[in-house]
């Protein structure tokens, strides 16, 4: 019995997850108000909400819950006029540089908007590092 129950879990987190996906490769980019520029819905973004840091993957429940709320991040974004939370620190981030990976130190803002949908509250978080397009980073 309990086997059968953790299949049907992980069933219906797949499915959740291949629909995710879906919808957050056609999203490209959304202009948001507040930055007053687009910001692009990369693979970053999506690695994010699966991986807690590179090759750290996230708990199962943990990604579920993300991925379902993900259809939600474009409409966040979209009407947020206001901003709620604002981080700004130096990072080391990974950068491809003369053909390789490699780690600087660079400034890197995080952008918190939050808005409440059907009495649930959720977090946008966009990143953008110094330099480089705003993009979204992930969702709470």
């Amino acid at each position: 019995m309990k086997f059968e129950f953790m299949d049907l879990a992980m069933k219906k987190f797949e499915e959740v997850k291949s629909q995710a996906e879906d919808f957050y490769k056609k999203i490209g980019a959304i202009f948001c108000p507040y930055l007053k520029k687009s910001v692009s819905f990369s693979a970053k973004g999506l690695d994010h909400i699966k991986m807690k840091e590179w090759n750290r993957t996230r708990l199962v429940a943990d990604q579920y819950m993300r991925l379902k709320l993900l259809r939600l991040a474009p409409l966040v974004l979209q009407s947020s006029h206001t901003l709620q939370e604002i981080k700004e620190e130096k990072n080391f981030e990974r950068q491809k540089i003369n053909s390789r990976w490699d780690k600087r130190l660079v400034s890197v803002k995080y952008y918190g908007f939050v808005a409440i949908i059907n009495e649930a509250r959720i977090k946008i978080i966009v990143k953008e590092i110094e330099g480089a397009q705003p993009h979204f980073w992930s969702i709470v």
